[in-house]
């Protein structure tokens, strides 16, 4: 849900882009006279979610290169990094959930399933298959 979540402010930012942003700053641009037309600029949720570093899939790698890490250390560090954050709610309650306010709603998302689904895992056979390789590039 997270990632279609996300996918959907991408589609959003580049409609806001192409359709508001670049159109009346083409109209500014050629002195047209026209009514300027309000919208919901959503590039601070896409920042909060993909920037580099300090986003939330950024953060998301981090706790899955470090051995101890748990949905409630990976949410704990959402929480004090964006403590801050208009888009981001920290829930009264659990210690491993967290709100995103999209353009299309807010969203309760539970990490505790965020570290295994972004963890590369490599199944056993397939790792001593390509050990028995002859090619020692694919043997390793």
């Amino acid at each position: 849900q997270f990632c279609i979540n996300y996918t959907n402010e991408k589609l959003q930012q580049h409609f806001n882009q192409h359709v508001f942003k670049m159109e009346q700053g083409e109209y500014q641009k050629e002195e047209i006279d026209w009514s300027y037309v309000e919208f919901v600029d959503n590039q601070d949720v896409v920042d909060l979610i993909e920037k580099k570093p300090g986003g939330i899939i950024a953060l998301l790698d981090e706790a899955c290169m470090l051995p101890r890490s748990t949905p409630e250390t990976f949410s704990e560090k959402l929480y004090q990094t964006f403590r801050d954050h208009k888009r981001f709610i920290k829930p009264k309650l659990t210690r491993s959930d967290f709100t995103l306010i999209h353009y299309a709603g807010d969203v309760r998302y539970q990490s505790d399933q965020f570290l295994d689904k972004n963890k590369d895992y490599v199944v056993a056979e397939h790792q001593d298959l390509l050990n028995a390789s002859k090619c020692s590039f694919v043997a390793g």
